[in-house]
């Protein structure tokens, strides 16, 4: 990120987070007293003890919230602060709240709570047999899956189970709330979505969202764990605010945040696919059993995009799928970069390389010939457009040499007992959207200063991924100055309201577009100025490279003079923008509609090197082509892929998270919960498929955010394809992530 002024920043340590900023005199600090067990019945508090401590302290329960005791978004099912009963580790039963972080600490476990233990229910399939939902299933199905499977000649049946993950974002959760004017607060939060901060404190607290502000400095990172759940620990925070008077800073420490907050959904999938003799898919059936956790969080709209993507890349005629949220007692699962989409991916990846094994196919070739093409219709009843999942996929095979490398692992896999080596392939198309329709809206101000200077606030948050980047230069290029000229304002409810939150892969294509229009209407008005100035049409003139230029000719007129004579011209220099996603509709009844934007493809290949005798391997390269559109900045795009396929090679093969019989989560550190490094990295060759705009998005640009996750899990499936080659007697299996151990345990089975 060279020449990145906010890169260079972080770099050199300045950037300021939450737990960087200096708190008014006598502020407090604020620890919750999390629940001992994954499920109980809250009987009683004594506070005592903690009271005692020191005259700062005050602790703080259910009867003190003013408000609402809720901050669930979608359902109403997650206490501020339980009363009553309980249902994961680590959920806030009390607040306290004390002069210093140590000394709130040694409070918080001063609390003594009187309760009765419950069975806690922790296993997705275990909450389904019981009968614990947190909503009705959802479904998605097109044509007569019955009648196809009847004309399949070759059929398999499997499940697939991919874990959880943890989003391990640099900066862990927090907030500072300070008392506003008039009875406001004022909330700095970690959040990917300051309205839905907004709204949850406002509901909390018992005030309109008028007298509550919510500013979302740039964040050390999110990957969707700060698009719900930064809302509780806002809340938290304004809560003491609001009881003590005094500005109020909340902080969890990493094992805390580990332990307490949601992570990637858990999913136990069962499939049923089938294909006719030349291997061409006629049928889909899955049955997703998604482990919500203790309440509903972002698990319909996370279930949705795993419906919507059930089918990967591959056009299936027939389909019928079906997702149930099981209500468990874990921690909230929440959304994580991919959104429901890679444990989608996986499990009909899985189904393929059963169907591949099974038919006596090459896995390549099956999904070649299966590959989407233009004008194929999505199970929901869109029509693939400007598909390139061939393109990508045939340049991928040439640039990895695919044939080649598949015979180079043949050899040596042939000539070597004890080591073997792997490969594999996954294709990728991934819609750009939310799947709830209403969010796909946004809004911009900017302003420009009669130095010529400007200023845009929209409701994009900042985490590392550069939105602010794509949008500076969207407005420089719009504006036609440098972009130095350019500086984005951090990300407030007060200067734009009602945003959806950063997420989705969506915050350039909806912001950026917001500020575009905002810009374009000053640069109209500019443009009238210059005309009048210049004795000349508005449509003659244009501005680039800050110069008026008309026909293409410089005039002499330059941006900061042209700014300066329209202020003295009373030209208001100051806009509003607003976009709204059009043509995208989806009816979840009918399970029918123009769900997405537009999709983005791609296709990765990786090789891995297994140690048969110990279950081991590495990494040994991953070759990518993706389909990124016209790039705003080519380094920002490469970094955005480069970064999620390691997080989702680390899904696939590394990260693990554990939890006990009794809910607690065992992985609970950097120690015992395993990330990925500049070690694990295998060696990446990146290329982006040249010369296709993208109409349906800022400056014929493409989503970069998520769809590159899912190359990650090619990993799994070239450790599986090692694993082939040294235990070709036994069959596959689908349990993501293929940690060493299990690779072990697999290469072990039946050798006593």
């Amino acid at each position: 990120m060279r020449g990145i002024p906010e890169s260079e920043r972080n770099v050199a340590g300045l950037t300021r987070y939450i737990d960087d900023r200096e708190l008014p005199a006598r502020s407090l600090f604020a620890r919750p007293v999390p629940a001992p067990c994954a499920r109980g019945r809250l009987l009683g508090i004594d506070a005592s003890k903690a009271l005692a401590l020191h005259p700062s302290v005050q602790v703080l329960d259910a009867r003190d919230v003013p408000g609402e005791n809720q901050v669930g978004g979608i359902v109403s099912d997650e206490p501020l602060l339980a009363e009553g009963e309980w249902g994961y580790v680590g959920e806030p039963l009390a607040l306290v709240l004390a002069a210093d972080r140590s000394l709130a600490r040694e409070a918080a476990a001063l609390v003594e709570l009187r309760y009765e233990e419950l069975e806690p229910l922790v296993d997705e399939r275990e909450a389904a047999a019981a009968g614990s939902f947190i909503l009705p299933p959802q479904s998605i199905a097109s044509g007569d899956v019955a009648a196809a499977f009847a004309r399949c000649a070759v059929v398999v049946s499997g499940r697939a189970d991919s874990g959880g993950q943890e989003h391990l974002y640099l900066e862990t959760q927090g907030a500072i709330a300070e008392p506003g004017e008039g009875g406001g607060v004022r909330i700095l939060s970690s959040t990917q979505s300051p309205s839905g901060v907004q709204r949850a404190v406002a509901r909390v607290l018992g005030l309109p969202m008028s007298q509550v502000e919510v500013e979302a400095p740039r964040l050390g990172g999110a990957f969707g764990g700060k698009e719900e759940q930064a809302s509780t620990w806002a809340a938290l925070a304004a809560l003491g605010c609001r009881r003590s008077g005094l500005p109020v800073k909340l902080y969890l420490e990493r094992r805390d945040d580990m332990r307490w907050t949601g992570k990637r959904h858990p999913y136990s999938t069962d499939f049923r696919v089938g294909a006719d003799a030349e291997g061409r898919l006629l049928a889909l059936e899955a049955d997703f059993y998604q482990n919500s956790g203790a309440s509903c969080d972002l698990s319909p709209s996370i279930l949705a995009r795993t419906l919507f993507h059930a089918v990967g890349a591959y056009r299936i005629p027939e389909v019928r799928v079906t997702g149930h949220m099981c209500r468990t007692n874990l921690p909230p699962f929440t959304a994580f970069r991919g959104f429901g989409g890679p444990q989608a991916f996986f499990v009909i990846e899985s189904a393929l390389d059963a169907l591949a094994a099974k038919g006596g196919w090459d896995p390549v070739e099956l999904r070649r010939r299966n590959l989407l093409s233009e004008g194929d219709l999505f199970p929901y009843g869109q029509a693939a457009e400007r598909c390139l999942a061939r393109a990508t996929t045939e340049r991928l095979l040439a640039k990895s040499r695919w044939a080649e490398l598949r015979r180079e692992i043949d050899e040596f896999n042939s000539s070597h007992a004890l080591e073997k080596r792997g490969a594999a392939i996954i294709p990728i198309c991934f819609g750009i959207s939310f799947t709830t329709i209403f969010m796909n809206q946004g809004g911009a101000l900017v302003h420009v200063y009669r130095d010529g200077t400007v200023s845009v606030s929209t409701g994009a948050v900042e985490m590392g991924q550069q939105v602010f980047r794509k949008i500076q230069l969207v407005v420089a290029r719009e504006l036609g100055i440098p972009e130095s000229l350019v500086r984005v304002a951090p990300t407030t409810t007060g200067s734009v309201a009602n945003t959806s939150p950063t997420a989705a892969s969506t915050g350039s294509d909806i912001n950026g577009m917001a500020a575009l229009a905002a810009c374009a209407e000053i640069r109209s008005r500019l443009l009238a100025v210059a005309a009048a100035r210049l004795g000349a049409e508005a449509g003659e003139l244009a501005l680039e490279s800050g110069e008026v230029l008309r026909e293409g000719a410089p005039t002499g007129l330059g941006w900061a003079k042209l700014v300066a004579e329209a202020y003295l011209a009373r030209t208001d220099l100051s806009a509003h923008g607003f976009y709204a996603t059009p043509g995208i509709w989806y009816d979840p009844k009918a399970g029918r509609g123009e769900a997405f934007a537009y999709h983005v493809y791609g296709c990765a290949a990786v090789t891995v090197r297994l140690d048969a005798l110990r279950g081991t391997y590495r990494l040994e390269s991953a070759a990518i082509v993706h389909d990124g559109g016209d790039r705003i900045d080519a380094s920002v795009d490469l970094g955005q892929v480069e970064g999620a396929f390691a997080q989702g090679a680390g899904w696939s093969v590394l990260e693990e998270l554990a939890y006990g019989a009794r809910g607690e989560l065992r992985s609970d550190t950097l120690s015992t919960y395993k990330a990925p490094d500049i070690t694990f990295l295998p060696e990446l060759e990146v290329e982006f498929l040249e010369g296709r705009p993208n109409p349906k998005a800022v400056m014929g640009s493409k989503a970069v955010g998520e769809p590159p996750f899912m190359y990650g899990i090619a990993a799994y499936f070239a450790v599986l394809d090692a694993l082939r080659a040294a235990r070709p007697d036994l069959p596959a299996f689908y349990d993501l992530p293929m940690t060493p151990e299990k690779a072990l345990m697999h290469l072990a089975r039946g050798r006593g």
